[in-house]
């Protein structure tokens, strides 16, 4: 994916500097050049071909803090897994 990415920028920079140093370009038109083919549509790419990523780094920030939690808890002894309450009914009630 890098790979791709540095090609993109090498292109636009040769198309900023082609436009800087024509006769009738401009050096505004260089930085407009290379900043609106180059950057901005590469950051966005990057930052969609990232969300996998982030997403499944989020994931797992998550799960170890609930693991984290799970394990510094203090709940009954049977860290509650069992319910709570009698379950034989006192004597003289019905159920």
């Amino acid at each position: 994916m890098y790979i791709v990415a540095i090609a993109w920028l090498y292109v636009a920079i040769l198309m900023a500097v082609a436009e800087a140093t024509h006769s009738t370009g401009t050096l505004f038109g260089g930085i407009i050049t290379f900043t609106l083919y180059g950057l901005l549509p590469l950051a966005l790419v990057l930052y969609v071909m990232g969300t996998p990523a982030r997403r499944r780094a989020i994931k797992a920030r998550e799960d170890a803090e609930w693991r984290a939690a799970q394990a510094t808890s203090v709940l009954a002894p049977d860290a509650g897994t069992e319910t709570a309450g009698d379950p034989v009914a006192p004597k003289g009630k019905e159920a």
